[in-house]
């Protein structure tokens, strides 16, 4: 049997990330497909202190997205996209992913690692360079080596948020392992979840036992109160009856007494 926590955690992913890349409709659309609002402009972002090879982080409301940088205002990044399953046109594949794509995308598990400019892979966001370095220490690779990593890897891919995400990309470029500490973080807090809804029921059943073993001995004890009552009932029946039995003798003695005078 499958271990229903990685199930629970991915679903539970899934729906996050529609939260956090899906843009609401602007009010008076009446519903209709309406596309994204356009990123900054070029030059929106410094480039200057960015390398060939470095790592992007760009924090968004509920999770962070990450990119290689390959220089010249590139960025090589994984996104859930349903495009790459049907069409091999890169100009198409190249524009902007829609939230409809994007839906298709995690529904499907099907995604593209796309080079787009900075402005696209922020999309107005802050950007944080190689802050997962001093957590790998002595295992970064070259910084040339990360970007050839990140330049192979180009195209269609699979998606799975717990096994093959942006984050887990970016850390087998540069680092030679794919990881994903914010999954793991998370899949942390479901199973922490787990465990103390198990120990709310442990303890609700604890309870409901207590009061049967109660309500067991209140029987119990009320059954043998009884059983004593109905035995002390008897005898006392019983010491009556002896009494009555030892005034009608003597009432007969006295009689026989007063006959024979």
């Amino acid at each position: 049997m499958k271990n229903p926590v990685p199930q629970a955690a991915s679903l539970l992913l899934e729906k996050l990330l529609l939260l956090v890349h899906v843009r609401p409709l602007p009010a008076g659309s009446g519903g209709e497909t309406t596309p994204p609002p356009p990123p900054p402009a070029p030059g929106y972002y410094d480039t200057s202190c960015f390398k060939r090879g470095d790592l992007l982080e760009v924090p968004r409301t509920l999770f962070i997205h990450f990119g290689i940088y390959l220089g010249e205002n590139r960025v090589a990044h994984l996104m859930p996209d349903i495009l790459p399953a049907f069409t091999g046109d890169r100009r198409q594949i190249q524009q902007v992913v829609t939230n409809k794509r994007l839906i298709l995308g995690v529904i499907t598990k099907t995604a593209s690692i796309r080079v787009d400019t900075v402005e696209d892979f922020a999309y107005g966001g802050s950007i944080l360079v190689n802050h997962m370095d001093r957590l790998f220490q002595d295992q970064v690779l070259g910084s040339e080596e990360a970007a050839r990593r990140a330049e192979k890897l180009v195209g269609a891919t699979a998606y799975s948020l717990l096994w093959n995400n942006c984050e887990h990309f970016v850390t087998y470029c540069r680092y030679g392992a794919p990881v994903s500490f914010q999954t793991d973080k998370f899949c942390e807090t479901i199973k922490m979840i787990i465990r103390d809804q198990r120990s709310v029921l442990a303890s609700v059943l604890v309870g409901l036992a207590s009061i049967v073993c109660l309500e067991k001995s209140f029987s119990s004890w009320n059954a043998l109160h009884a059983i004593h009552a109905l035995t002390r009932s008897r005898a006392m029946i019983a010491f009556l009856s002896s009494q009555r039995r030892i005034q009608w003798c003597r009432h007969q003695g006295l009689k026989l007494r007063f006959i024979s005078f």
